[in-house]
């Protein structure tokens, strides 16, 4: 590769995001009068909130230490911040979160046919239920999987088949407000035990409504939650508040498409692009469009939030340590998945005259590959190769990880200097002494 013409790699400045701004000015306002001012909108105090937002605060800082990447043929060498890993807080582990897992669907879940996605909304007379009873998400996921699958197999008719689905359930609306509703992608047509593909081209969304609200009323019911008479006034509405959405296709063919569509359904609850907070006053945030019953604000589209109002809609959205965000179902669910491969290890056959199962198929991942994974995922998301060097083109290399406080400073302290002397440009360009 000729010199100089890689992009460079620039890591993020997280102190200079609106979010991370908000919420090391306003957490702990937030906090203190959570009980008072926020419970009744955004449901319980949780615990393990301030662990999230804490790692939150110290994501993609130099001073919690980093990783050093030289080039072992020009010796050009750059810092890279340790990531929090929070879900659904932190803008650029979401974002990374997000490509990783749409790069397993598209790669090793997905089958070479075609998908749909699906939407699933419920009534806002029903979504407070799910804010204080979070558990009741999954079963969300579950009520849509479950009329799904109904649907198709009573168009197969007396052929027994499974569709492969993948859903996530998203509990942020337009503008952060809690609206729990579940996207899934979901192939358009199903597989019988013998593997044969069925393809189906159309699925009614009237009779997906109907068979869904059926489902959600009744996951509430047997909870103890809806009451008969709530029950009866949701029935007797000309309109039944839930809708279901399934014209958004893809062709087998169009993989990207494919990939693009799972980052899609897995997006955090905030844009980062859509905020506006210049330090004081209200924060602005920019609607997409008009969603969710409410029309779209003049002028900018944008509308103004009090910060630590902001901030709580956020932590409103933060998922509980341990909850499964992707859920598997069907003939993509991975203990069919597991199935196929164990078949195909012992020399079984899979599938029939359908295509071939992607999962039989999936060669295990090389060492390499592994340790090339986080330098993928920045690569899907900025276009830009970060073990690439910008001087050389040569493949660079990770030589160390830095975590001792001294050395951590010691080497910052450097880099101030090295920046302080001379023009060429960023600290995280210079060259670094030696260390342990």
């Amino acid at each position: 590769m000729a010199q100089g013409c890689a992009a460079r790699y620039r890591a993020r400045n997280p102190r200079a995001t609106p979010p991370y701004r908000l919420f090391e000015t306003h957490f702990d306002e937030v906090r203190g009068q959570w009980e008072e001012r926020f419970e009744r909108r955004c449901g319980f105090w949780r615990g393990f909130v301030d662990e999230q937002v804490l790692r939150y605060l110290d994501c993609g800082l130099f001073e919690n230490g980093f990783a050093r990447i030289r080039c072992p043929e020009c010796s050009e060498e750059y810092l890279l911040a340790f990531s929090c890993k929070t879900r659904e807080l932190c803008p650029s582990c979401a974002a990374k979160r997000s490509a990783a897992t749409a790069a397993l669907l598209a790669e090793e879940v997905f089958e070479e046919v075609g998908h749909a996605q699906w939407v699933f909304v419920m009534p806002k007379m029903l979504r407070p239920y799910f804010l204080h009873h979070r558990a009741l998400l999954g079963g969300l996921a579950h009520a849509a999987w479950e009329t799904v699958l109904e649907l198709m197999c009573a168009a197969a008719g007396e052929v027994v088949m499974r569709p492969g689905m993948v859903a996530v359930v998203q509990t942020a609306g337009d503008l952060a407000n809690w609206h729990p509703h579940v996207h899934a992608l979901v192939s358009r047509g199903g597989w019988t035990q013998d593997g044969e593909w069925i393809p189906f081209a159309f699925v009614d969304e009237h009779s997906a409504e109907l068979l869904y609200r059926h489902k959600v009323m009744r996951l509430l019911q047997d909870e103890g939650l809806l009451s008969d008479e709530r029950t009866e006034l949701l029935l007797s509405w000309r309109h039944t508040g839930f809708s279901v959405h399934n014209r958004v296709w893809v062709e087998p063919e169009d993989q990207p498409a494919v990939e693009r569509l799972a980052r899609y359904i897995m997006r955090p609850p905030i844009s980062l692009e859509r905020v506006q907070w210049g330090g004081e006053g209200v924060v602005h945030y920019r609607a997409k469009g008009g969603r969710d019953g409410r029309a779209m604000p003049a002028g900018d589209a944008a509308e103004a939030f009090d910060p630590a109002e902001f901030v709580a809609r956020v932590i409103m959205h933060i998922p509980e340590p341990r909850r499964h965000l992707v859920r598997y179902y069907g003939w993509y669910s991975n203990v069919s998945r597991g199935k196929r491969r164990k078949a195909e290890a012992e020399g079984g056959e899979v599938g029939g005259a359908g295509p071939a199962s992607r999962a039989a198929r999936v060669e295990p991942r090389s060492a390499r590959a592994l340790r090339r994974g986080w330098a993928q995922l920045i690569k899907r998301i900025y276009e830009v190769d970060p073990l690439v060097c910008p001087s050389c083109g040569s493949e660079m290399k990770v030589i160390a990880f830095i975590t001792e406080h001294d050395v951590v400073d010691a080497i910052l302290r450097h880099l101030a200097k090295t920046k302080s002397r001379s023009p060429r440009g960023p600290p995280g360009a210079a060259t670094l002494p030696a260390t342990s």
